[in-house]
């Protein structure tokens, strides 16, 4: 079995080994993950925060050893908090980074950084706060940081960054936690699922207080919410059907 290191800021996730397939996601500077595939150009990976899979470019990643993947694995995930911060590379090299980025490869990649950063589990409570600092980031499929983000890899990130891991897509975290039977019953920083015609998650939120949520549709935006699903005030009228809202924690 290989392993590696992402060295950049942002690495597309795609659904096949090609530069124009769908992003499904992105790896993040410092994310490991085991190669479960190496082609010449294309790996097939698994990250090891999430197992989520996709292919990436070989050219933005380093190999690891397995000793070396497994001490980042085991640590708690030191992660930034700023929205924007600077690695210093191992030739005085300035790497941009977004908020999110993981710090636990920095003695493996011959890296430093000196800015502020996550490294403990918080509470709930703290959640909403996190989730505000993404307020109004584009939305963009596969994203997962303030400058591109969809409804998933938000709520992902909120609660990484608080300690706490979530699956990768809406369809798997809505099967973490316990459901609640109402609406009422929700806190701050529970997430509400949203579901199509057909009966699949396609849609996923945090909830905040007196029936507000705070999601990625369009940018990342807050609404009301109640029995029926979100209202936008905007549009005037429900954007997503209310499936469920589950505690994870």
């Amino acid at each position: 079995m290989l392993y590696g290191i992402a060295f950049l800021s942002v690495i597309s996730l795609r659904a096949e080994a090609s530069d124009t397939s769908e992003q499904i996601s992105q790896v993040l500077y410092g994310e490991h993950f085991k190669v479960l595939e190496n082609r010449k150009k294309w790996s097939r990976i698994r990250l090891g925060i999430d197992k989520y899979e996709g292919w990436i470019d070989n050219k933005q990643f380093v190999f690891c050893s397995e000793e070396e993947y497994k001490i980042i694995l085991n640590k708690s995930p030191k992660l930034v908090t700023n929205l924007v911060d600077f690695i210093n590379g191992e030739k005085q090299e300035l790497i941009a980074v977004s908020q999110g980025a993981h710090l636990n490869a920095l003695p493996f990649l011959k890296h430093t950084f000196d800015g502020n950063f996550s490294g403990v589990k918080q509470l709930k409570s703290k959640f909403v706060a996190t989730a505000l600092t993404y307020l109004n980031a584009p939305y963009q499929w596969g994203g997962k940081t303030p400058f591109g983000i969809d409804c998933s890899g938000f709520t992902q990130m909120v609660y990484i960054l608080n300690g706490h891991v979530l699956k990768r897509d809406a369809s798997l975290q809505a099967k973490q936690g316990e459901p609640l039977s109402f609406i009422e019953e929700s806190e701050p920083g529970d997430l509400a699922f949203f579901d199509n015609s057909e009966g699949k998650i396609t849609h996923v939120g945090i909830m905040m207080e007196d029936n507000y949520i705070i999601h990625a549709s369009g940018k990342v935006r807050i609404d009301r919410i109640d029995h029926t699903g979100i209202f936008n005030t905007e549009l005037r009228k429900h954007t997503h059907k209310l499936r469920v809202i589950k505690r994870i924690l």
